[in-house]
């Protein structure tokens, strides 16, 4: 789950999400659609991998599910890829 399409499209979402004002707020699955020009079917696929990584947390309480970084499981995340890679994994 952790590979990434050729396109890179899951590192463009996690950086795009990484900018002012998403950081608070998040985004919409519509939004991220809309912002890398794909359908929005294709959108939410991409958002639930993250998500089930942990990577974005979704808040559903006002209107449609927005998500936002989850800095702290990023770190983590990016540590052991590190550690693995100073490894030879």
């Amino acid at each position: 789950m952790l590979r990434t399409p050729v396109d890179g499209t899951r590192l463009h979402i996690l950086t795009w999400l990484k900018q002012p004002g998403l950081v608070e707020s998040g985004a919409t699955a519509d939004a991220v659609a809309v912002r890398l020009g794909m359908p929005g079917p294709v959108a939410r696929t991409h958002l639930g991998l993250l998500t089930a990584l942990g990577l974005l947390h979704v808040d559903r309480s006002d209107g449609p599910p927005r998500y936002r970084r989850d800095e702290v499981r990023i770190a983590e995340v990016a540590r052991m890829i590190e550690k693995g890679w100073q490894h030879g994994w």
